[in-house]
């Protein structure tokens, strides 16, 4: 049985919701290319989890993006390695940042108002502008 993967605080994550299926590699590897499956494909049903908060889900399926499947799963594809050990964890590794990165709280936006000197310089701006338009029209005609 594998450890459990410790995610950040309460969060900890069982190896058993992690599917890890096995594919060639397009990487590096000279001939261990054509005979090892050293890729790694890991997918992890988001919606079903009960690893995860219910707060933090929506966030993951936003972040992760295209990486989300339709039917709620989080797929992470990993083939820099030449080894099936080392793009495994590294899989892993992109999954735990993706959840760590969920979990963290977005800062509440504050409304602000403009300054008064930011009021005024947008009104002088606007009124330059509008003095160097109008120098630029052609004087009416003197009669």
């Amino acid at each position: 049985m594998a450890d459990p993967i410790a995610i950040a605080g309460t969060i900890i994550l069982d190896p058993g919701e992690l599917e890890l299926t096995f594919v060639r590699s397009s990487g590096p590897g000279g001939q261990n290319v054509n005979k090892v499956a050293t890729a790694v494909q890991l997918r992890f049903d988001v919606g079903n989890s009960p690893s995860l908060p219910a707060g933090i889900k929506p966030r993951l399926k936003r972040l992760a993006g295209s990486r989300m499947t339709t039917d709620g799963a989080l797929v992470i594809f990993a083939d820099t390695h030449r080894s099936q050990k080392r793009n495994r964890e590294e899989a892993i590794a992109r999954l735990v940042e993706l959840i760590r990165a969920a979990a963290t709280l977005p800062k509440p936006r504050r409304a602000t108002k403009p300054t008064l000197a930011s009021k005024v310089r947008r009104r002088e701006a606007k009124s330059h502008r509008s003095t160097v338009k109008s120098q630029r029209r052609t004087p009416p005609p003197a009669d």
